[in-house]
């Protein structure tokens, strides 16, 4: 699939990572639509970010954690552009705390934001890749699928079932639409880290060091063009999930 043109839509991408992929990917090319959900997200900033770089775009509020907010949403996209040729599962939320403390409340939070809505987003999109005859859908999942963090049991679950999901719709969705994961590493420290947390991190790193958005971005490019990888999670995490 060429990335010139092609019709990509992103969920939560008006800041950090996601804002970064749908940078990267405007640059190649891809018109973008994208979600977000608060409205104190610079989402109109990243909406005149996207469009200086030559192509289309359209930002819409939506709680992914609603089916029919999720089904307007790719409608939208639709009625704008005429199609989707990409979704990029990126909307998360990331909870803490020890498991004898977590609520009811925060278990389906998480669950709700991190499965549930790629869930609904793949099932929205999927009949009119189906329809088109081509599609790709990738899901952002992370190093607590595959490794034992304590004090994040509701986040590690959400973030397995995605790596599960991503699985079962490469194959129930095949040949038509390719499904795989990224499952990025620290790739961007959240604002309050520490000089002695972003050097815990970067020892964490087999490279010593900690990774870019870009690395994200550059993965999700290559994994939208490259038309024999289906089924499979990517680690963008300088080695992280070696140690």
């Amino acid at each position: 699939m060429e990335l010139k043109n092609a019709v990509i839509l992103i969920t939560g991408a008006a800041v950090r990572v996601g804002r970064a992929v749908a940078l990267h990917l405007a640059e190649r090319g891809a018109h973008i639509a994208f979600s977000y959900y608060l409205d104190d997200e610079p989402w109109a900033q990243t909406q005149a970010d996207i469009e200086a770089l030559g192509v289309q775009s359209l930002a819409a509020q939506t709680e992914i954690r609603s089916g029919d907010q999720v089904r307007a949403l790719v409608a939208a996209t639709i009625a704008k552009f005429g199609r989707v040729d990409v979704l990029i599962n990126n909307a998360s939320i990331w909870l803490k705390a020890p498991f004898l403390e977590i609520s009811e409340e925060e278990w389906d939070l998480a669950l709700d934001v991190n499965l549930k809505g790629p869930f609904l987003a793949s099932q929205a999109v999927a009949p009119h890749m189906l329809a088109q005859g081509r599609g790709v859908i990738l899901n952002i999942t992370d190093l607590s699928a595959f490794q034992v963090w304590p004090g994040y049991a509701h986040h590690a679950a959400s973030k397995a079932g995605l790596a599960a999901l991503t699985k079962s719709l490469a194959v129930e969705l095949a040949p038509a639409v390719r499904v795989n994961a990224i499952a990025p590493g620290t790739v961007l420290l959240p604002e309050n880290y520490t000089l002695e947390k972003k050097q815990w991190a970067e020892e964490k790193s087999v490279l010593k060091r900690v990774g870019s958005p870009q690395d994200v971005a550059r993965m999700a490019a290559f994994l939208i063009e490259s038309e024999f990888m289906t089924g499979a999670v990517y680690f963008v995490d300088g080695g992280r999930s070696l140690v």
